[in-house]
């Protein structure tokens, strides 16, 4: 059995702890958060140990931890973790600059522990089924994916703009959904209601012939999550939040069969089974350097209004 820890009982954090405490085979030492109150409130109702130090649940000799602070925090959190000699999941993006996201890969190389990325979208049921049937070949070459992610403004998010809170997510499916890097990004976005970007629109080149369209802000009043892959031979709309998957050709349409998982869930567990069985994860802290390295090119895209090149 594992011993886990959350550090961050935040929104995202409660999950998390909510997760790993319905697992058969981890036992959820402790949580962190410098709120007391709040930690000590779920550490009673999961029937762990709260603290309001990260440094003293990482003392208690943990296997993994689940990272859930703020970007800023990352690195250091990270660091400090994995040289306590614990697996981490650090919440996406990375870290916020690529200097830091350099340093969490460092450390979990130096000291042979896996460092992975909460990509959360990866795990989404519908991500899975859209990425096999692109492999497949069912609809032939893929020349276009474009994202929508638009919905209102969470307060709680100050320390990053649109594009590394939740465009980060696009940027990288689409990555995974090509199965290669990005190499050029040009951006236009806009500061309305925020300090940092509120509004985005990224456009991506894969290989030189391969298009990514993202959208993202935080100005719609109403939550919308989808992706279109256009290919020769079809096209494929998928809706993030049903968990669908549908198929038109010149001859039918057709809807994927998907059984309906909670994506975080289906993370954790991947998480966990790759501890034990000493298996690299995907996506690992290097797919989730190359994200964050696309999200910051957007982002000074659109400040020098220029195109971008993305170099490895």
């Amino acid at each position: 059995m594992l011993r886990v820890g959350v550090i961050g009982a935040g929104a995202m954090g409660k999950n998390h702890i909510r997760i790993y405490s319905e697992m058969p085979d981890v036992e959820l030492v402790g949580i962190s958060d410098i709120d007391r109150e709040l930690v000590e409130e779920l550490a009673e109702q999961y029937q762990t140990k709260a603290f309001t130090d990260y440094k003293e649940l990482l003392a208690q000799g943990l296997d993994a931890v689940s990272i859930v602070v703020p970007t800023k925090m990352h690195r250091q959190v990270a660091v400090d973790a994995i040289e306590a000699g614990a697996h981490v999941l650090v919440e996406k993006p990375i870290a916020d600059t690529v200097e830091n996201a350099d340093a969490i890969i460092k450390a979990a190389k130096d000291k042979k522990r896996l460092a992975m990325v909460g990509h959360i979208e990866r795990f989404n049921p519908a991500v899975i089924k859209l990425k096999e049937i692109i492999d497949s070949g069912l609809l032939g070459k893929i020349v276009s994916i474009s994202t929508t992610r638009v919905g209102p403004y969470n307060p709680r998010i100050r320390d990053v703009g649109v594009i590394l809170d939740i465009g980060v997510h696009d940027i990288d499916v689409i990555s995974y959904l090509y199965g290669r890097p990005v190499n050029q990004v040009y951006a236009v976005a806009g500061a309305d209601i925020h300090s940092f970007e509120d509004h985005a629109t990224i456009h991506m080149r894969l290989d030189n012939e391969f298009s990514g369209l993202v959208e993202v802000n935080w100005l719609t009043p109403h939550k919308i999550r989808k992706l279109t892959a256009v290919g020769v031979d079809g096209v494929a709309y998928l809706d993030y939040i049903d968990q669908s998957v549908e198929l038109h050709d010149s001859n039918w349409v057709r809807k994927a069969k998907i059984e309906s998982k909670e994506p975080l869930k289906n993370e954790l567990q991947y998480f966990i089974d790759c501890i034990n069985k000493g298996k690299k994860p995907e996506p690992c802290a290097t797919d989730g350097k190359h994200a964050l390295k696309v999200s910051l090119a957007a982002i000074s895209s659109y400040k020098e209004a220029k195109l971008i090149e993305i170099k490895e």
